[in-house]
């Protein structure tokens, strides 16, 4: 194998082109950084796309010592590592500190076991679903304050409307802003100045601590829900989970248990009426009320106690008599059978997911159970929502999981309308469609559009789109504003990882990704000395801690303020711009000319 790329320095190896991979290579390519993929199995599709922007393949296994050294490892600043298989994942993990112990190396695991294990020789581990999850969980809740530790102390960013024409400072103070959204939806300001004006009804998010938020009057993150809140949630699920069971339980039986035991109650009221008016006990007393109704029971359940009998009335109420044993172990006998068929059905129709969900309100209907899908489940759980699940695959491995949390799940096809319509659709408060098959859920958000009627502009529904350009012309042609990319949600904190900049979270202001950050400053880097507004126009220091007093966070700092050595600085900002604040402070070496196209496609 002709090792085609051993003179490169500073460029990263990307193992892998299925799923986020592509998008990593895509985030690299935009940032200037070079990569050099290395994958044997690639999807022509996406090997083409690779190949027009100019990004370099060597077709080859990433398992391969060959394959890597000849991919440059000896002199890349790190490896990335996305295959679709665990297994190969930790092999070329393994293989790559073998071969150089201080490269830094990436991968996507879904196993926690697994990556506990990597981390120990100094592997960072990232799961793909566990990144993206919280963006969607966050767009199905509307959520308007979320939280953000920096250092280890607390801050919220807070999405709020601007009740007055104005500025920034003159409306918030000194709280930092983050972005600003037109009342329209399509202009987005990214990291403004306190002097940059708006209007009523524009969107403004901005970050600081909770005092700071409440002293401004901007909803913070324990405006958005106390624990009695939380509390009362729990307990609205809770009545809304009988309330489902009984309409369930009655619809298990089709009425028939209603009728039966209507008519048991029936014969039981008419017996106790009539024992109360002609039965006279021994001493010729009429019987009370209270003891004719337990006569009543002890007679139609045949117990037998003794106390009452009919030897010695008339012979008309010795023949009721009659008639009340016969029917009364009739209906009883017919009530237990029916009560029994209905419990059965019940069970076999959740075990297998074709129970009707009926009763439920203000729940988020979740399609696709995915790894993205499980988990935008548990943290819909975990924040008190009512969840459906929606899944086509019986075998699924997930369903126990998901059951096990208390979440029904339906097996069917959400394409259909009778299936959105079984999950009550009409009343839910936010549909999350996340399968792995963008066409799938285009067509199911569109189906979903339909059902929704009059409601779809107020219903958040989140579409899980793979391709960017597709997302963007889903969003103009058929008014799907929620459109939610995972592998462009997470390529940004594998690219960051690898790159030395420490992505704490990511969250959307309007149609554009930011990225919150933590940047340590190199003491012979480029931020040494530079004042904070000399970054970027779209960046923003949100906080720092200096290296010379680890006790105390800054925030927000002034614009004069300098990078000193050995800084932590937090930066928020498009995740462009902060990889050009990281290349700043760390200017790579050069990469050499790429090969030939058949030289990194073939190599000998």
């Amino acid at each position: 194998m002709t090792e085609a790329y051993n003179t490169w320095r500073g460029h990263v190896i990307v193992c892998g082109l299925h799923g986020v991979g592509l998008r990593i290579v895509e985030e690299l390519s935009l940032s200037g950084v070079p990569a050099v993929v290395v994958d044997d199995q690639p999807d022509p599709g996406l090997a083409g796309i690779m190949t027009g922007w100019g990004v370099p393949r060597l077709d080859a296994s990433p398992r391969s010592a060959d394959a890597l050294t000849a991919a440059g490892l000896a002199g890349a600043a790190a490896v990335i590592s996305t295959q679709d298989n665990d297994l190969h994942t930790l092999e070329t993990a393994l293989l790559v500190r073998k071969l150089r112990a201080d490269v830094r190396i990436v991968v996507e695991l879904a196993n926690p076991a697994v990556g506990r294990a990597l981390t120990q020789i100094s592997v960072a581990v990232l799961d793909v679903a566990g990144l993206s999850a919280p963006s969607i969980v966050g767009a199905c809740l509307g959520q308007g304050a979320q939280e953000l530790w920096l250092s280890g102390e607390r801050f919220g960013v807070s999405r709020t409307c601007a009740p007055a024409a104005g500025t920034l400072r003159t409306l918030y103070g000194a709280l930092a802003p983050v972005a600003v959204v037109t009342a329209d939806g399509r202009d987005v300001e990214v990291c403004p100045g306190r002097d940059h004006p708006v209007a009523p009804g524009d969107l403004v998010t901005l970050i600081g601590t909770p005092d700071e938020l409440h002293a401004a009057g901007v909803p913070g993150p324990d405006d958005e829900a106390t624990h009695a809140d939380r509390a009362l949630a729990r307990l609205r699920h809770a009545a809304r989970g009988l309330r489902q069971l009984a309409m369930s339980f009655l619809e298990a039986g089709d009425r028939r248990l209603l009728i039966a035991l209507g008519a048991l109650f029936a014969t039981l009221i008419a017996s106790t009426a009539v024992l109360e008016l002609t039965y006279h006990l021994r001493s010729g007393r009429p019987i009370s009320l209270l003891y004719a109704a337990y006569f009543t029971v002890e007679t139609v359940t045949t117990v037998g106690y003794g106390d009452f009998s009919f030897r010695d009335q008339s012979p008309l109420l010795v023949f009721a008599a009659i008639c009340l044993m016969l029917a009364g172990a009739l209906f009883v006998a017919v009530f237990f059978a029916l009560l029994t068929n209905a419990l059965v059905s019940l069970r076999i129709e959740e075990s297998l997911g074709r129970r009707r969900i009926t009763g439920l309100s203000e729940h988020v209907v979740v399609i696709g159970l995915g790894s993205v899908g499980f988990q935008v489940v548990r943290r819909l759980r975990a924040a008190g929502r009512a969840v459906v699940v929606v899944e086509k695959n019986e075998h699924n491995r997930r369903l126990g999981q998901v059951r096990a949390l208390g979440v029904p799940v339906v097996i069917a096809d959400a394409t259909l309308p009778q299936t959105l319509e079984s999950v009550s659709l009409r009343t839910a408060s936010a549909v999350a469609v996340l399968t792995s098959d963008d066409l799938a859920n285009l067509e199911t958000g569109l189906t979903v559009r339909d059902q929704l009627g009059e409601r779809f502009g107020g219903v958040p529904v989140v579409l899980r789109m793979f391709d960017s350009q597709l997302a963007r012309s889903v969003k103009d042609g058929f008014g799907f504003a929620l459109t939610r990319s995972t592998a462009a949600l997470a390529a940004p904190w594998f690219v960051g990882a690898a790159l030395g900049l420490d992505v704490l979270s990511t969250f959307y202001a309007g149609d554009e990704p930011l990225l919150v950050a933590r940047l340590t400053v190199t003491p012979s880097g480029g931020l040494t000395g530079l004042a904070m507004g000399e970054l970027a126009a779209r960046t923003r220091v949100l906080a720092i801690r200096r290296a010379a007093d680890r006790s105390r966070l800054d925030h927000p700092p002034r614009r004069g303020t300098r990078f000193q050595p050995a800084d932590d600085a937090y930066l928020i900002g498009p995740y462009e711009q902060l990889l050009a604040v990281l290349r700043r402070d760390r200017p790579s070496p050069q990469a050499a000319a790429p090969a030939p196209a058949a030289t990194a496609e073939n190599p000998d």
